[in-house]
């Protein structure tokens, strides 16, 4: 279902081009930009409530997993009314910062009431939904959410395209189907979770009785402000730099790159928790060596999943949307680096959460910082591609530097130069398999398709040359490969 929606994206995006502008598309990204500002006051009560979670399942300690719940729903009702204001206050300015936008000014007004609409329900309807993820059932989001989000873009699709006023039938399904997907969405939960209900205890009380979630959604806020500076800015800043446009340009290399996200998020996010689960069990042993397995399969899945992003992203803008719509070689090199290094990381991610390792609040506040500071550095000498490279220099910093260092001594306790061997290793895996690609692609036949069935043959022979390869080599090189390997034939034997 998640990739028949990602292909629905991608088909809908062209014909929103066509009828609605790049103009309004590059305020819609820019509207959503400006509104996960906001959402920074969600504070990480999500994520400290997912490590809270992990013990109670374990448990099936029903009585425990109501009252956090029921804490959350509290922090995030109040967090709710911060947001509201604070949007009422942004509202103000609107006429000063959309200032270069041609469009009406209500257009702004009216993309940003919708998509607040829709945060509103994930603070009060919608934040439950925490449980099935530490619960490792978030495949049932897809039977209700995912399925009202691809109903949403059949009709809107069918609206903007054969009705008058596309806009404004555009803005009025996004807001009708984020209510029917909430409802849909907590049916779910209710009937896999019966027990969930209200609580006897008061607010106050609970935070008193769970100070440790309190104290962990501290030190997660400051996690958050990174989080948000690294996804969320970057359009703001390109606008500022230069149009609405280029904005929109931007946006469509990213609805790709926020595709492969979702797909590589579905094939990770469940292992989150059984990662917490591991790690609630304390085997020192087993939590290393499952360590250096998941890192070699994440490792193998996000580094071939950059190498099709790059050779084959301008040719599918080129057949999807046209020429006029590609962005320079360089920046599609920079936006690669990057979807690589966030992927990548998720392995560290996974287990410093399920250790509850947030108190390094300096770390994020330094890569706001760097990325923040030296994207409009970078971005007032070279433009786009000096905006994008400031995003890696803070995740090279502190995510591939400090993180990990952060994991293995406070976390796993093991010398830092055991992640150092297994990360070069990998690394000596993808340099040999990118030598390859590069002899092997220019005696590809359709290595500069011009038509969709080109585009299939020159996906599947550099999909086949890229798995083949890193798999050889990491196989060779890596033993957590080896590893996984033998796991999936110990269990096809059985």
């Amino acid at each position: 279902m998640l990739a028949v929606n990602l292909l629905l994206q991608f088909f809908c995006r062209k014909v929103f081009l066509m009828r609605l502008g790049t103009e309004v598309l590059g305020l819609n990204t820019t509207a959503t930009n400006l509104l996960q500002f906001l959402n920074i006051a969600e504070l990480g009560i999500g994520v400290a409530v997912g490590f809270a979670l992990y013990k109670p399942l374990f448990d099936n300690d029903h009585q425990r997993i109501k009252e956090i719940i029921a804490l959350q729903g509290h922090l995030y009702r109040r967090i709710a009314m911060i947001v509201i204001a604070g949007a009422a206050l942004l509202g103000c300015f609107f006429p000063l910062i959309f200032s270069k936008m041609k469009l009406p000014l209500w257009y702004a007004y009216a993309s940003f009431g919708v998509l607040l609409l829709s945060s509103l329900l994930s603070y009060f309807v919608n934040y439950r939904e925490v449980l099935l993820t530490a619960d490792q059932k978030e495949y049932k989001i897809a039977f209700s959410y995912r399925l009202c989000m691809m109903t949403r873009l059949i009709i809107q699709l069918v609206a903007v395209y054969y009705f008058d006023h596309p806009y404004i039938w555009w803005l009025a399904i996004e807001g009708g189907f984020a209510i029917i997907a909430a409802i849909a969405l907590n049916s779910t939960i209710r009937r896999t979770y019966p027990y969930l209900g209200p609580v006897e205890i008061t607010g106050r009380e609970l935070r008193r009785k769970y100070p440790e979630i309190v104290s962990k959604i501290k030190q997660i806020f400051f996690h958050k402000i990174s989080t948000f500076v690294l996804q969320q800015t970057s359009p703001l800043i390109i606008y500022a730099f230069t149009t609405l446009t280029l904005v929109a340009y931007y946006g469509n290399y990213m609805i790709i790159v926020t595709g492969i996200m979702l797909l590589l998020n579905a094939l990770f996010n469940s292992i989150g928790a059984g990662v917490g689960n591991l790690v609630a069990e304390g085997d020192k042993i087993k939590i290393l060596n499952v360590f250096n397995e998941l890192f070699a399969v994440r490792f193998f899945i996000s580094s071939g999943a950059a190498l099709m992003l790059f050779f084959l992203a301008q040719p599918f803008i080129s057949i999807w949307i046209g020429n006029e719509y590609l962005l320079p070689r360089t920046s599609l090199f920079i936006i690669t680096l990057t979807l690589f290094l966030n992927t990548s990381r998720s392995s560290v991610d996974s287990y410093i959460n399920a250790y509850g390792l947030f108190q390094d609040v300096w770390a994020p506040i330094a890569e706001a910082v760097i990325n923040l500071g030296l994207s409009i550095l970078f971005g007032w000498l070279w433009g786009l591609d000096g905006i994008l490279s400031g995003v890696v220099a803070s995740l090279i910093l502190i995510v591939f530097i400090w993180k990990p260092y952060f994991l293995f001594r406070w976390g796993m306790k093991e010398p830092v130069s055991v992640y150092l061997k297994i990360y070069v290793q990998n690394m000596a895996a993808l340099g040999m398999t990118v030598a390859v690609i590069l002899w092997i692609f220019p005696h590809i036949p359709c290595n500069n398709p011009a038509n969709s069935d080109q585009f299939v043959a020159l996906a599947a022979e550099i999909f086949t040359i890229a798995a083949i390869s890193l798999f050889i080599f990491q196989s060779m090189f890596c033993r957590g490969m080896r590893m996984f390997s033998q796991r999936i034939i110990g269990k096809i034997r059985k």
